[in-house]
């Protein structure tokens, strides 16, 4: 340790700091000749595991109204649009990446790039094949195919438990179909959550470039196991800027194995509505932390248990819950008919109720299957080029020949209310199509060009 004397005019101040001092290291030397950092070898086999993916899907056909928007190169790249003089072929296929996770030919990959494809083919050894879809979860965007080959490179999967934040990392993938790409990076954070992309979101982030095309590819650990599936990036133009975020191993191993047995995944389903704390709400409660119930189900597992609106959720079987993303991936974990014990703060006291959970169904959630809607919450961005103001839910996609489309909802419409009530975001369109879901037709409000337009679904 080393001491310090600082001494300023005028008064003089003496302090005595304890400085750490770094322990001696030894510097390799770039221009020895005689050495080469690689991970070549490290990476070789999960290289070996990692297939592009083609999937046709039957066009749904554009308007003259979007062309200039079309041209946009953000959304060119959020809504996976090719360029004009390529459009009427490859308007109907999207590329991405899979991971091999068994000799037998079943590949993990995300939802988005498969869901409601016409055709899959998967390129191996230089081999395009047919695949078929097992199951997909949109939820979690993960989805299983299978290919018709024995004896694949399957990959080897890392427990995500032990990532840490700043481990290096490699993401594998088929970026802008040009084939296997590699990127190195490190792992910039984990846990990420209440980022909109998926109804359970535990992402692990990294700062390796992902790329559109890598949807669904492999990043592994500097031994080459798998960590997670690379779904999604934040971006600025459409290019990587170093934000990616991938789905834990675990949640796609676990999800994998269901989809692969039961060709679904079925959910425990709560029943109620949530809010986040802001610092007003923080001053009502003791409990710091949490999920607000603001609404619950007629006859749900919440209800049936004797939860009201107001209270604040603050643990699920002893596990602490943060904020509204932590209950709904507690919640999510479990199966219909588990037993949990929920504790929550209710008038100034911690309370705890034995419940037991329904099933996350289609009499209680409206799905994308049901409404024929892909959605995001609106950003920015896509707020400023759609003239449109900044609350809302942006219409990804439209489900050929579903409720949706009948109606005359497009892609890029934003939708702004259900029936008499405004929708700032997704919580409140599910929220205000399951409260109105009994009713035969449903009044949907969308803006399209900065004008307000009335739809009905029905």
């Amino acid at each position: 340790m080393k001491k310090v004397l600082l001494s300023f005019a005028c008064s003089i101040y003496i302090f005595a700091i304890n400085i750490q001092d770094a322990p001696k290291a030894n510097r390799v030397d770039a221009s020895n000749n005689q050495v080469i950092l690689s991970y070549n070898n490290s990476i070789k086999k999960a290289r070996q595991s990692v297939v592009n993916i083609t999937a046709t899907y039957k066009s749904q056909g554009s308007s003259k109204y979007f062309e200039e928007i079309l041209d946009d190169p953000f959304f060119k790249h959020f809504f996976s649009i090719p360029n004009k003089e390529n459009q009427i072929n490859e308007m109907d296929k999207k590329i991405g990446s899979g991971v091999i996770i068994s000799k037998d030919g079943y590949i993990i990959t995300n939802s988005h790039v498969v869901l409601d494809a016409t055709k899959i083919q998967v390129l191996i050894d230089s081999n395009e094949v047919p695949a078929k879809l097992i199951g997909a979860d949109p939820k979690s965007d993960i989805a299983i195919i299978k290919v018709d080959m024995k004896d694949l490179n399957a990959i080897a999967f890392a427990d995500s438990n032990e990532v840490l934040e700043g481990d290096v990392v490699f993401a594998i993938g088929n970026p802008f179909g040009v084939g296997e790409t590699i990127t190195q990076g490190i792992v910039s954070a984990l846990n990420k959550n209440n980022i909109g992309l998926n109804d359970y979101e535990n992402f692990i982030q990294t700062d390796a470039a992902i790329n559109p095309g890598n949807s669904g590819g492999a990043l592994v650990d500097s031994r080459g196991a798998l960590i997670g599936i690379n779904s999604a990036i934040i971006t600025r133009g459409g290019g990587a800027n170093g934000i990616g975020f991938a789905i834990p191993s675990n949640m796609a191993k676990q999800i994998a194995n269901e989809l692969i047995n039961n060709g679904k995944i079925e959910r425990g389903y709560l029943g109620v509505y949530l809010a986040q704390l802001n610092q007003d709400l923080k001053k009502t409660y003791n409990s710091q932390k949490g999920a607000l119930v603001t609404q619950i189900d007629p006859n749900s597992a919440a209800d049936i248990a004797g939860l009201k609106r107001g209270d604040l959720i603050i643990k699920v079987n002893d596990k602490e819950v943060s904020n509204v993303m932590d209950l709904k991936n507690h919640i999510g974990s479990c199966k219909p008919n588990d037993k949990i014990i929920i504790e929550f703060e209710r008038d100034k006291k911690i309370l705890k109720k034995e419940i037991v959970l329904k099933s996350d169904s289609k009499e209680n959630n409206l799905s994308y299957d049901e409404l024929g809607l892909e959605l995001e919450n609106l950003n920015i961005k896509a707020a400023q080029k759609l003239n449109v103001g900044e609350n809302g839910v942006l219409v990804k996609n439209v489900k050929k020949d579903s409720k949706a489309q009948k109606a005359g909802i497009m892609i890029m419409d934003v939708i702004v209310g259900v029936e008499d009530s405004d929708v700032n975001n997704l919580e409140e369109f599910y929220e205000q199509m399951q409260k109105n879901k009994n009713k035969e037709y449903i009044k949907i409000w969308v803006k399209r060009n900065g004008i307000t337009n009335v739809f009905v679904l029905k």
